[in-house]
């Protein structure tokens, strides 16, 4: 019996998770206009999603910005991790308690400390994406390096070592020996990265352009008014992007499957050679 409850309560808590967004799935595939009745099957969401000119501007927009800000975010949470693992206790102590800051406050305070500081003191012109894009990376970058810091712990320190005592200068060694073994955290770091800046509303609304909007920010002003098509269509772009975070997910745990195979293979991590 309590294992009978057990597996019970697990699949309540998955249909309380996905149960909603299934519905939205649904709905987006039809012509229905409001929630609570649906007509019949369409594509007619779909259809609005991709030939209004000002969604696609949207949707290609946010993409840029998630994966330019991912980009950067990853290139500079990886290095600063393995920098702060190779750089004794007490530096590892420390910028780690740091990096928690960004991560636990609230993403509220960030949108606002950033606006002060780029537009009011450093006067950062918004239309020039500058204080958006860095924005993001500073949403970004801590979760990046708290992605990789795992897979850094996981490693034989001693590869690294190992390679410089063979001959390998020490920038050799990080590319051929530390990141292949890293490279699974530094895909779910830059997946992580691009899940946030999509989802972000309050840092963008603080530092974009008056002209450029997001998915997070077109969402709001959307539901602010009266255009039912606009709205509809963004139930099928939610579905689009379940969708993908899914696809990213499955890749995610495929690579990492396969990092730790062949971990288990050449003797990585039990201290084989």
């Amino acid at each position: 019996m309590k294992h009978f409850f057990s597996r019970a309560f697990l699949v309540l808590m998955i249909l309380a998770l996905y149960l909603p967004i299934f519905v939205l799935a649904v709905y987006s595939f039809t012509d229905s206009a409001n929630i609570g009745a649906i007509h019949g099957f369409s594509l007619k969401n779909y259809e609005t999603l991709f030939t209004k000119p000002d969604l696609r501007a949207m949707i290609a927009g946010t993409l840029i910005l998630a994966v330019g800000s991912a980009f950067i975010s990853t290139v500079l949470g990886t290095l600063g991790a393995v920098g702060v693992f190779y750089s004794g206790k007490f530096g590892n102590a420390v910028v780690g308690s740091l990096n928690q800051v960004p991560v636990v406050n609230a993403e509220v305070v960030t949108a606002f400390s950033l606006c002060i500081l780029l537009i009011g003191v450093c006067g950062v012109d918004k239309s020039s994406f500058v204080s958006l894009l860095i924005g993001h990376v500073v949403l970004e970058a801590p979760f990046v390096y708290l992605s990789v810091v795992p897979k850094l712990k996981q490693m034989d320190n001693s590869l690294y070592e190992a390679a410089l005592d063979l001959g390998a200068s020490p920038a050799v060694a990080l590319r051929r020996v530390v990141f292949p073994q890293i490279f699974p955290g530094i895909v779910s770091g830059f997946a992580l990265a691009v899940t946030l800046s999509l989802d972000d509303y309050f840092i963008t609304s603080y530092t974009k352009p008056a002209t450029f909007d997001t998915i997070s920010t077109y969402v709001v002003n959307a539901t602010r008014g009266s255009q039912t098509e606009i709205k509809t269509a963004l139930w099928a772009l939610s579905t689009i992007i379940f969708v993908v975070v899914v696809l990213m997910v499955m890749i995610m745990n495929a690579t990492e499957n396969k990092g730790d195979k062949n971990g288990k293979r050449t003797g990585v991590g039990n201290g084989k050679e």
